[in-house]
């Protein structure tokens, strides 16, 4: 699997572990091991740019997604062509306000928004209250498994 990170912000962020989640959530959600994720992270000024040409919404967000070839969830039977899954952008700036007012880490609140990301370059959406049901369900679902597996992994 081909995840790339570029921290192009002035927050240092634990890259690694931003790798290591997306990879969990690509697999969990069997995603062919030849796609392909870019993740960017950027000042509030850049994400404020793009939130204005590609939301037609002011100020900076927390997370953007850009879908590349569509793909959309495996299954254990059948995942995932290969592909371009497409590229998210994280504002660790915003992240770090939110994880304030949520009382919990910058990197928590990271991690959120990378899987929030991917979940929607697989085409999941929370506009209806079904769609965020069933979308916040899965994005939970992969936090606590990564949280675990990532916690035995350090012991």
């Amino acid at each position: 699997m081909s995840i790339e990170i570029n921290n192009e912000s002035a927050i240092p962020v634990d890259e690694a572990a931003i790798q290591r989640l997306a990879a969990f959530a690509l697999d969990t959600m069997h995603v062919h091991a030849d796609a392909e994720l870019a993740i960017v992270l950027v000042d509030e000024g850049a994400m404020e740019q793009l939130h204005v040409q590609w939301m037609d919404e002011p100020g900076p967000t927390d997370v953007l997604s850009f879908p590349m070839d569509e793909l959309r969830p495996g299954t254990e039977e059948q995942e995932t062509p290969p592909g371009l899954l497409g590229d998210i952008v994280l504002c660790p700036q915003v992240a770090q306000a939110q994880a304030e007012t949520a009382g919990h880490s910058t990197l928590d609140e990271l991690l959120l928004l990378t899987t929030h990301g991917i979940l929607h370059l697989l085409g999941f959406d929370h506009a209806e209250p079904a769609e965020e049901k069933e979308m916040f369900g899965i994005q939970r679902d992969i936090l606590v498994g990564f949280s675990m597996q990532d916690r035995r992994r350090a012991q």
